[in-house]
């Protein structure tokens, strides 16, 4: 399940070696930072399409794409800093980062004091939003403060389990969800192949919050073999 540390700023670092994960993960921890880690660049999206994250820190080399192609991809939906670590430190490699994205480029190796000052600098242009407590649409409110959920007015009992997976889709609605991002972002990475056990929660859950006789409150969109949206339409 995802951990919430509301009190804490998140970094999603992305990197292919472990040493500098790790080394990446004792800096931004010692500074107070909560550290979400990923070694590919389709296991960073994931993370983000389903975590909220502050800011991003990730390696222009990965092994199923390029530091670019992730900025890109990240840019797609969110505005969040991102900062690319490179062995390369030709002007055009860094002109490239920052037209896909990027919002800085540091040449490895790096000092930390360096890292953790140029994080913090694009951390400061960004607003602090507060995270939204109370979802409502025709039919459907969804406290994520209180954990409460009604239908038509009426209270709905959801299981632990099945108020987390609404949440998830709650605060990414209108955008797709693979069924690997749900799995981890619910279950855990160890359940990211076990789509049956997010297909019958996922049945379950529309039971309860979802009217079969009136197609307006259908609010889970399946995705055919990718995963699925909450639609607010």
């Amino acid at each position: 399940m995802v951990a919430t540390a509301s009190c804490s700023r998140r970094v999603l670092a992305c990197d292919d070696e472990p040493q500098i994960l790790r080394a990446l993960k004792v800096l931004l921890r010692a500074d107070g930072f909560a550290v979400l880690t990923a070694a590919t660049m389709n296991e960073a999206l994931d993370i983000a399409s389903v975590s909220p994250v502050d800011a991003a820190i990730v390696d222009l080399v990965l092994p199923d794409g390029d530091g670019l192609e992730l900025c890109r991809r990240l840019r797609e939906w969110s505005e969040m800093p991102i900062i690319v670590l490179s062995a390369i430190g030709e002007e055009e490699q860094k002109v490239a980062a920052l037209r896909a994205g990027a919002d800085d480029y540091i040449t490895k190796p790096f000092g930390p004091r360096e890292l953790m000052a140029r994080l913090e600098a694009v951390l400061r242009r960004v607003p602090v939003e507060a995270e939204e407590s109370l979802f409502v649409v025709p039919g459907l409110e969804v406290d994520l403060v209180a954990h409460v959920v009604r239908r038509d007015g009426e209270e709905v009992h959801l299981t632990p389990t099945e108020f987390e997976l609404l949440r998830v889709l709650v605060r990414h609605r209108g955008r797709l969800l693979t069924h690997r991002a749900l799995l981890t972002a619910v279950w855990g990475p160890g359940y990211v192949d076990d789509t049956q056990v997010l297909r019958t929660h996922i049945a379950r859950l529309r039971r309860k919050i979802e009217s079969p006789d009136d197609i307006g409150s259908h609010y889970i969109r399946t995705e055919p073999g990718v995963g699925f949206r909450f639609d607010t339409r």
